[in-house]
């Protein structure tokens, strides 16, 4: 096949822009070929390169006692001790899903799957963080099913259990949805296994399922802004096939223990061309890649397509040579390809052969490392204007514009669709707070939560960046963990516009604050930018994921209150109502500023409630909808009604940071409240558990009412049929 002549509309439909063009000319000193256009694009593109946030990143903590590997390799690893390591990262897979949403979301379960495994980390947890646009909007209910029936269907198939995420609703989603997926896995401390090639001469051998046209230019997709020839897009989505991932996780781990491998590394995005290009030159090395070899399901592919196909469930590997007959029979064992395509050289060349014809030549290094970094413009968010005060509002009906909303009503319709118990080590189910899964055959634990408030991000990004950190750490403690670190999940509109650039920036900045002050360092991440259609933006939302340790069963609170138990509110409440989901649900209102964060309060706050876990029956941290939801969700889990003695509404629905609700019994809550004291931390009580009623203040409604709606709205609202609330 003859291959097409570059011109600036080929060049520009590949994401590059002539600047960059003009570089790939210096740098190679001639036109590239089809098939170097195709590298280049891939590997400068936003999704591989970060090339307008490394800048920025590079400021982010990533470092502390029990990090073990941080940013960098396809997943972080932090030690859990006794030997173990927890190897965790979360990623998007947004534009795919909002083209093809089961196949999309499927596939981004696969590939964060393949990050962890491929560390040599048998996976223990998945969890989702997915934000849609408005439940009314014509394709909201097609794109929300599809998700959930993706990541089902794949984690499912796989054997991972789901514990954990998040679903929002906003209209700035409503062209862009997000799907950010997260895995953990766990991995003897001393065997991680690492990307960076060795040795000159060694083979480079390809595993897993044959290479197709699928997800071919995924990446510079992955990096574009979307208009109305979205549907267009939709070659450019992976499919996937989770028996097979399960056969090449079982195969992995059975070659990682053989001593077979040298490096290895998971063909994501831009598959064989990103993956042979990290793992040379993360080792200073070239490497040559003969594509007559390649495992292939489909006929007459080009050098092109094999180099940019993101086909599913395919890794690379740098093999020790006297190991090929063993390695080999492994993946013949587990009906898998495995085949040697090429193998590591001296020079600082990437080598791609084909029919004997060398279609691509260019310096390795230029690819990767060297690839174009921008100090983009920026502008500062403008501070918020104050909130005019909101209009008049019963506590029962503010309570009920929470919790017949799907932002706030039960996710249940979500969740039961996942195997949240495979494997027989989950403890916490999704529904309330983090998800924790049993480190197998000890009595510790892992907790799993995602976080982000994009409103707060909007409004002021340097506080929602703190407030992302803050809530993951609270959400932890909560469980009783004793929060070790966190992945993000960076997603923005376009970096070209400076006010997003301005978010991105704020957001960053409020991480790496809180992450620095709490101990709570970043291992891994993702940033997806572009998030936009037709020129619209999505509400910035830079997602965390925490891990924390428990290091005794004894130490979880994972209970539920019970009948007589008081409500007690560790943290001061001053009210803070703007921004919040009250004002957002009730009025649609969302202005103001975004509650500040003091992470010294958050410090002292977290370490208080994990030392005094004794004296709690169950906890819950306090966040979106503030008092009143936290209350409702913790009473509604345990069949029983709450009165809370305040029907002030700021006290109510404030969103106040550095707080948690707890349920006591009566003698320990005097016990708590007297350490609380001792240790300068604010507690008040403020109502008990109990009956089957729902009471806030003089306000009063039956537990059943409330909790059928809560139970309910979600699903009604998916199928078109949302209730009144407001």
């Amino acid at each position: 096949m003859q291959e097409p002549q570059l011109t600036p509309e080929l060049i520009a439909a590949h994401g590059l822009k002539p600047d960059e063009y003009a570089s790939i000319l210096q740098i190679i000193g001639r036109e590239p070929t089809f098939t170097e256009l195709g590298i280049f694009s891939a590997m400068w593109n936003e999704h591989c390169s970060y090339k307008s946030s490394k800048k920025w990143l590079r400021t982010l903590p990533v470092d502390g006692p029990q990090v073990i590997c941080g940013p960098g390799e396809n997943a972080g690893v932090v030690d859990i001790g006794d030997g173990q390591a927890v190897v965790f990262k979360m990623e998007s897979h947004n534009h795919p899903s909002y083209i093809e949403p089961h196949q999309g979301a499927a596939t981004g379960v696969g590939g964060i799957l393949r990050d962890v495994f491929t560390m040599g980390a048998r996976p223990i947890a998945a969890m989702d963080a997915l934000s849609f646009g408005r439940t009314d909007h014509s394709k909201t209910p097609h794109l929300v099913k599809g998700v959930v029936e993706g990541i089902g269907a794949y984690g499912n198939a796989f054997g991972v259990p789901n514990v954990g995420g998040e679903v929002r609703f906003h209209p700035s989603y409503d062209g862009n949805c997000l799907v950010n997926a997260f895995a953990a896995g766990l991995a003897d401390a001393d065997k991680i296994f690492y990307s960076a090639a060795s040795g000159v001469g060694m083979p480079v051998v390809y595993l897993g399922a044959k290479t197709g046209r699928d997800g071919v230019g995924g990446a510079t997709m992955a990096s574009a802004e979307f208009d109305d020839t979205i549907e267009d897009k939709r070659p450019t989505v992976q499919v996937g096939d989770p028996f097979t991932e399960k056969c090449l996780l079982e195969a992995c781990l059975e070659l990682m223990a053989s001593g077979s491998v040298i490096s290895i590394q998971d063909m994501g995005a831009a598959g064989l061309t990103c993956s042979a290009v990290e793992m040379g030159d993360k080792g200073g090395l070239g490497i040559k890649l003969i594509l007559d070899n390649v495992p292939q399901r489909e006929t007459n592919m080009t050098a092109y397509e094999m180099m940019l196909s993101e086909s599913q469930e395919r890794m690379l590997m740098v093999l020790k040579p006297e190991k090929e007959a063993e390695a080999r029979a492994i993946f013949q064992k587990w009906d898998l390809d495995f085949a040697i395509v090429g193998e590591t050289i001296a020079e600082d060349r990437f080598l791609i052969v084909h029919r004997n014809v060398v279609m691509a030549d260019l310096p390795l290094s230029k690819l990767s490392s060297s690839a174009p970094e921008y100090d983009r413009p920026w502008v500062e968010t403008p501070a918020a204007t104050p909130a005019p005060a909101l209009p008049p509002i019963a506590p029962i009906a503010g309570l009920r514009a929470l919790v017949g909303s799907p932002n706030h009503a039960h996710r249940a319709w979500v969740w039961e669709q996942y195997d949240t118990q495979v494997g027989a080590d989950t403890i916490r189910r999704p529904g309330m707070g983090a998800g924790v899964v049993r480190v197998h055959g000890t009595r510790k634990a892992l907790a799993f939560t995602s976080d982000v408030t994009p409103r707060y991000v909007k409004a002021n990004p340097f506080e929602g960046g703190k407030q992302a950190v803050a809530e993951a750490y609270r959400n932890l403690t909560a469980v009783g963990a004793l929060p070790l670190a966190t992945t993000d999940n960076l997603n923005f509109g376009n970096p070209e516009k400076p006010e997003i650039m301005g978010q991105l920036v704020g957001a960053i900045k409020g991480i790496g604050e809180a992450c620095r002050a709490l101990d709570f360092p970043i291992v891994s991440g993702n940033v997806s930018l572009y998030n936009e259609t037709d020129g619209k933006g999505i509400l910035p939302t830079p997602t965390i994921g925490g891990v924390g340790l428990i290091a005794d069963l004894d130490d979880l609170i994972a209970g539920l209150p019970a009948q007589g138990d008081l409500a007690l509110v560790i943290g001061a409440t001053r009210g803070h109502l703007e921004q919040s989901a009250l004002a957002w649900e009730a009025f649609r209102i969302e202005s103001g500023d975004a509650p500040h964060v003091d992470l010294d309060d958050e410090r002292r706050n977290g370490d208080f409630l994990r030392a005094n876990r004794g004296h709690l029956a169950s906890a819950t941290d306090l966040s979106d909808g503030g008092l009143a939801l936290a209350a409702f969700e913790m009473a509604e889990a345990a069949g029983l009604g709450v009165t809370l003695d305040s029907g002030d509404i700021a006290q109510l629905f404030g969103e106040d940071q550095a707080r948690y609700l707890v349920a006591c019994r009566p003698d320990a809550a005097e016990a708590l409240t007297a350490a609380a004291r001792a240790a300068g931390v604010t507690i008040a009580t403020v109502g008990r558990f109990g009956g089957d009623s729902v009471t806030l203040g003089d306000d009063s409604a039956p537990l059943a009412e409330l909790s059928s709606l809560y139970r309910t709205a979600f699903a009604a609202a998916i199928q078109g049929d949302m209730p009144d609330h407001a």
